[in-house]
């Protein structure tokens, strides 16, 4: 988590007199009313490709060469439920994984994800003592601020949800070691590298207590969702924990269910989806889908495979996307600097990957700051969405997602988030209704 630093120019806005509190809300009032004459229309909700990231990847458009791949198999016709072998192979070696303990799906991983909570409540895992919707309650632990598609996902099915801290070093480890105390409690979300949206990275150490903690259900999972373990923004990469590995090691090796996809690295809409297990897990997972598919895209996957060459070739793919977002969320910061710097108002990451920032208001003032965005042309998701049932007890959470804009529009676009968050904060501090 960033935070502001002192200023040697502004003032904490709780330090001001009433007189001088007055005054800047008036002028906060002009520049907001400014901003809206502008008659902006710029969209920050969803950490989407750009048009130019996307650009990087035309070359599949011409894709596939031939139509076998490494086996022989002619990737037109039905089978290869687990994925083609080439492609397996490069995301297992990404992954740290074995290729036997990788399934190449279709497009979307978090179709991967909901087929495995649905057969994990319909049949239960290799552990469990009977399916999950036979037990009186389904709880997941939830770590907060999170992704809210899993939140989602779970409240589709009832699925009580508990929230436990996101820190720095991954989700809070006393706090999961406690709950898990509960045989309720059956499962944990986690977005290992570069969080959504915090942007922290689990570390090897919490890891490790996740995956080799006591749990009183049998059939506890970690569903690891690595979607941003490729998506670094500096050259100082963070490394993803080996959580297959550690889980395996600690004599738990069904617990973690790795996702992972291409859908920020080429085309988002047509994109590979990956989940890597144990190999209980993975003939489990395809021992219920082959009831649902006959086999995935395999022509896509093939043209995958012949657009990176190899794992190297992802790397240097996720060098040039890299080029392409460090500028946009350097702007992020340099514009909440530039406005907020010493107010004691807010607090935001400063992420070295992955595709949002986590800005923190005032307590009290986050809906007022995205109500205030929207009226000047700026969308943002809504507040609290970071949080189950897109509830923020403290009301100061937003997810802020540059990566869609151009340049100039994430600068235009985050110095009218700053204008919003003082003007909301002063309104709270002067006891103005908003």
């Amino acid at each position: 988590m960033g935070r502001v630093t002192e200023s040697t120019t502004a003032t904490a806005l709780a330090d001001l007199s009433p007189a001088e509190l007055e005054a800047f809300l008036e002028t906060q009032r002009t520049a907001y009313a400014e901003l809206r004459e502008r008659g902006l229309k710029l969209d920050l909700t969803r950490g989407k490709p750009s048009a130019a990231q996307l650009d990087l990847c035309n070359e599949l458009l011409e894709l596939p060469r031939g139509h076998q791949d490494a086996s022989g198999t002619d990737v037109r016709n039905y089978g290869g439920l687990s994925g083609i072998p080439e492609l397996r192979a490069m995301f297992a070696e990404l992954l740290w994984v074995e290729t036997e303990q990788v399934v190449a799906g279709g497009n979307s991983s978090l179709t991967m994800m909901h087929d495995c909570l649905v057969q994990l409540l319909l049949h239960g895992g290799p552990e469990s003592p009977r399916p999950w919707a036979q037990e009186e309650t389904v709880k997941f632990l939830c770590p907060v601020p999170g992704y809210d598609r899993h939140f989602t996902m779970l409240a589709s099915y009832g699925i009580e949800m508990v929230t436990v801290p996101m820190n720095e070093d991954g989700p809070d480890v006393a706090a999961v070691r406690e709950l898990v105390t509960d045989p309720a409690v059956k499962g944990i979300w986690i977005v290992p590298t570069y969080a959504n949206p915090s942007g922290s990275t689990c570390s090897q150490e919490v890891a490790s207590a996740l995956a080799s903690m006591e749990t009183a259900a049998p059939d506890f999972r970690i569903f690891w969702d690595n979607a941003y373990a490729f998506h670094h923004l500096s050259e100082d990469e963070a490394k993803s924990a080996d959580i297959i590995t550690l889980a395996s090691g600690s004599g738990h090796p069904n617990r973690p269910i790795m996702f992972a996809s291409t859908s920020k690295i080429t085309f988002a809409g047509s994109g590979v989806a990956f989940l890597a297990a144990s190999k209980a897990n993975v003939d489990w997972y395809l021992g219920h889908q082959q009831f649902a598919s006959i086999g995935p895209d395999k022509v896509n996957q093939l043209r995958h495979a012949q657009f990176f060459g190899s794992a190297d070739g992802v790397r240097a793919h996720m060098a040039r996307h890299r080029e392409i977002l460090a500028p946009k969320f350097a702007a992020v910061d340099e514009a909440l600097t530039s406005a907020l710097d010493g107010r004691d108002v807010a607090t935001w990451s400063k992420p070295t990957g992955g595709y949002f920032v986590n800005l923190d208001v005032l307590d009290g003032t986050a809906s007022r700051v995205v109500e205030l965005a929207k009226g000047a042309g700026i969308a943002l998701t809504p507040a609290g969405a970071s949080f189950p049932n897109g509830h923020d007890p403290r009301d100061r959470n937003i997810r802020l997602a540059p990566s869609f804009p151009v340049l100039d529009e994430v600068r235009t676009a985050m110095a009218g988030v700053a204008t919003c968050v003082l003007l909301a904060a002063t309104e709270k501090l002067a006891g103005v209704q908003g």
